[in-house]
């Protein structure tokens, strides 16, 4: 967007100024202005997507240099008069395109409707009512409401707010929460000091506001941060084991290609077309189909995952999800059923208190600032009348001081209620109160406090404390009017332990994950449910011991610790930081304003369609349901994607290479190329046939029980055995061709043709499993593809086709040696990969 002049100090404006300026009013704009202004300024994304139009993805199919230097040498051949071959190539390398192209726009399509299932949304106020739409609709001179949770749509100047904090940390640094108002600042104030104006990117903690966008996208400050450092996401361990692959690849690729084009000019033959026949070579050596594979395989997964409830923001984080080895997760809601009824209402000495009832609801009937499900459930539980009640101000709670407070008045008396974490109530009180209305000096009775707090978490039930205090004439309270307050007594909560979790809890071991919850909840509390949930012999660290660990210590202490309790939020990204560190690929499960930092943190972010927004916006992977037992079937499908996407890095490394290699070294020692150029890239795309199947074929139970990561030296060594086995078989067909058989050059090409792509396609069936091949039943899809090509090539050289590619009809005697070569060469790779397996 382009600043109307003036509106770059927009801070320094007043609301009706602003308004004008921008053509809207506090009521908003109406939808038809909303679309004009959405085409005028773009949608609101601070990085545009990617490869989202047909044409620009299909040009993509044909950006690799290879591609781009063979279709200039086929044009060339025309020019020099050999119009049928090089058209014949530029066909080949078209029809690899559009397969290419196809897969990939439908793996595209699918995951952008999986994105929008999760699209993070914005109130926000059109034709004079509010309405919600996504963030990316939002444009300069909307009206938008905010709640605590959300995440601010733009550049903003505040109308209207009440107890609004801000966590502005991805802009500033600033770790507390920083509190907003309306109000005019100098044009000069800086960044940090703009108390009336909210920033793209950042979130709100407590409170409300309605706001005016004034700047969208890459016009707001952290566009403009991200535009000058030119942010992008860190690679994932999957993408780097990917790009490491195709280094490898194209190493060797590039060393084998320009060899053989040496030696085939030093040995005189035609030049256009040995240059021709090295880059075909290398066509048929290079992973070109690798990011369409990818792309696919991980599209499909994500599909599969979310018929599971499991949505993916993220393709990578398909295979992290499936490297996963340690999951961290909240108590409530997901070990629990995360609905909190009140249990008890006492005094400190256990008698049952109307009053303390009373003060608990006074206090979360006026609360504004954060939206919780405790304060639901005393306000559920019993309906009081508060007509003769006014509140006076509000102390939101945080998760520093982990209380609430609110000043009510009626009949001229103006009480200051809090409720809050046990502890952190009794920091505040001086004396507590009994049920007879005694007042006690604290110090007598904070024995007897502690013992009832503790019993209640022993029993699993999660307690508050209740205090008050009058305070006279004051209307306006601060943090420093907690003090000196009047214990009252205990709020008692229950959250009863979910059915099934115990069972999700013993699969997901069995998967090679071990869970670790990270709970704000006291260490008897934690213990129980940890104990309810089958997690026996537990190791428990606190917030206290955490904040006493240095971060050495905690990389050796964290792998041992399975609960950690009374944790405040920035521990929790220590906590993810310190597991990363120790070798783990951690998962983060959470949902509240605090767990943004921990999501960001964790390999693989996990949140829930219900989620506030900022955790959603937060996470890579975004389930329907908060359930593990949801959890356990996507990392089963993230497992199956994983192992489908090594399948043709596998078959890439075998017999592709293998008979590229062979066919290399064949033009050595062979008075006439091995194959034409246009044989072998046909080669080719008839060898990519099947792999596009791969995406939907079975995984085998062994593949998907443990965690699997990419090994580059695992791959080497299987490329180095099957390659050698390929080449043998090859060097085998030459000799049986050449000596047995005395074929001519156009008998060699078609016997080595039919040899080479059947072969290639038979040990897909092979190495996509562990299991001796007759054990483990391919996917539908990749056995049809793999027998239609298998049958395909083997009658193409009967077909009126052959002449057109310059192969010849073979006698019956040529069909049963390479028949029988064939068989052996499935025996051969079936014992190799028996004996591989049992050295590595």
């Amino acid at each position: 967007m382009q600043h109307t002049s003036g509106l770059g100090l927009f801070w320094s404006l007043s609301a009706d100024a602003l308004l004008e300026e921008l053509k809207t009013s506090a009521a908003g704009l109406t939808q038809a202005e909303a679309l004009q202004r959405l085409a005028q300024y773009g949608m609101n994304r601070i990085r545009a997507r990617k490869r989202t139009d047909s044409l620009t993805l299909f040009l993509a199919q044909f950006k690799s240099p290879i591609i781009i230097i063979l279709l200039f040498a086929a044009g060339l051949s025309v020019l020099l008069g050999d119009a049928t071959d090089a058209a014949i190539i530029i066909v080949i390398v078209f029809a690899s395109g559009v397969l290419g192209f196809w897969q990939e726009r439908g793996a595209t399509d699918a995951v952008e409707k999986l994105l929008a299932i999760v699209q993070v949304r914005a109130a926000v106020v059109r034709d004079e009512k509010e309405q919600e739409i996504s963030l990316e609709e939002i444009v300069p001179g909307d009206v938008v409401i905010l709640n605590a949770g959300d995440v601010i749509p733009g550049d903003c100047v505040i109308l209207e707010s009440k107890d609004l904090f801000v966590d502005e940390a991805a802009l500033t640094g600033e770790t507390y929460p920083v509190e907003k108002q309306p109000g005019i600042l100098p044009a000069g104030t800086s960044l940090s000091q703009r108390t009336n104006t909210l920033f793209m990117g950042t979130h709100v903690v407590s409170g409300t506001a309605k706001a005016l966008v004034v700047c969208t996208a890459m016009e707001t400050e952290f566009g403009k941060v991200s535009a000058s450092l030119r942010l992008r996401s860190p690679e994932t361990e999957f993408e780097r084991g990917v790009r490491r692959f195709g280094y490898l690849l194209m190493e060797v690729t590039l060393i084998l290609v320009i060899a053989i084009f040496a030696i085939n000019v030093y040995f005189a033959r035609p030049v256009l077309e040995s240059f021709l026949f090295s880059l075909a070579l290398a066509v048929g050596l290079t992973p070109q189909l690798l990011p369409a594979i990818i792309t696919i395989n991980l599209a499909h997964g994500a599909k599969r995952m979310a018929l599971e409830k499991v949505i993916v923001k993220r393709l990578a984080a398909v295979e992290n999800f499936g490297s996963m080895n340690v999951l961290c997760c909240d108590k409530t809601g997901t070990l629990t059923e995360g609905q909190v009824r009140v249990h008890a209402y006492q005094d400190l000495a256990g008698h049952e208190s109307e009053k303390v009832l009373f003060y608990g609801y006074l206090n979360a009937a006026f609360e504004t600032g954060f939206t919780n499900p405790i304060d639901a459930a005393i306000r559920m539980h019993r309906q009081w009348d508060l007509s003769g009640y006014q509140k006076l101000d509000e102390i939101p709670y945080d998760f520093v001081r982990k209380r609430l407070s609110v000043l009510v008045q009626k009949d001229g008396s103006h009480l200051l209620l809090t409720k809050g974490a046990v502890p952190s109530v009794l920091e505040v009180c001086a004396t507590a109160q009994r049920v007879d209305g005694t007042l006690m000096d604290l110090g007598h009775e904070r024995e007897l406090i502690e013992q009832r707090f503790q019993e209640f978490g022993s029993q699993g039930f999660r307690a508050l404390g209740v205090a008050y205090r009058d305070i006279g004439a004051e209307t306006r309270i601060t943090k420093d009017h907690e003090a000196d307050m009047v214990f009252l007594g205990f709020l008692v909560f229950s959250d009863a332990v979910k059915a099934g979790v115990a069972d999700a809890i013993r699969d997901l071991k069995q998967l090679g994950i071990s869970l670790k919850i990270i709970s704000g909840d006291n260490r008897r509390v934690a213990a129980y449910v940890s104990a309810e949930v089958g997690l026996s012999h537990t190791n428990i660290m606190s917030g206290t011991e955490l904040r006493e660990t240095g971060n050495e210590a905690l990389l050796v202490l964290v792998r041992d610790v399975d609960v950690f309790v009374e944790v405040e939020p920035n521990q929790k990204e220590r906590i993810i930081m310190a597991l990363k560190k120790a070798g783990n690929v951690v998962g983060f499960m959470g949902d509240g304003i605090n767990d943004a930092s921990a999501l960001h943190a964790a390999d693989v972010g996990i949140s829930v369609d219900s989620a506030v927004d900022v955790a959603k916006e937060a996470a890579d992977i975004v389930l329907l349901e908060k359930n593990l037992e949801v959890l356990v079937d996507g990392v089963q499908e993230g497992r199956t994607t994983f192992a489908n996407t090594l399948k043709y890095v596998f078959m890439a490394t075998s017999a592709n290479f293998g008979n590229m290699f062979s066919m290399a070294g064949a033009s050595l020692f062979l008075p006439f190329l091995p194959l034409l150029p246009k044989q072998i890239l046909l080669t080719n795309l008839l060898s990519d046939l099947p792999e596009m199947a791969i995406a939907t074929d079975r995984v085998d139970e062994e593949m998907i029980q443990e965690p699997r990561r990419w090994d580059i030296k695992f791959i080497r060594r299987f490329m180095i055995t099957f390659g050698v086995v390929s080449s043998f078989f090859d060097f085998l067909t030459f000799g049986a061709l050449l000596f047995l058989l005395h074929a001519n050059v156009d008998h060699f090409r078609t016997g080595w043709f039919v040899e080479s792509v059947v072969s290639a396609s038979l040990i897909v069936l092979i190495i996509r499993t562990r299991q001796p091949f007759f054990k483990s039943k391919p996917g539908t899809p990749l056995w049809v593809a793999t027998a239609l090509v298998v049958l395909g090539t083997m009658l193409l050289p009967y077909t009126g086709l052959y002449r057109l590619f310059g192969f010849a009809p073979m006698p019956s005697e040529f069909l049963l040696v390479l028949v029988g070569i064939l068989f052996l060469y499935v025996f051969a790779a079936e014992f190799a990969k028996k004996l591989f397996y049992r050295r590595y």
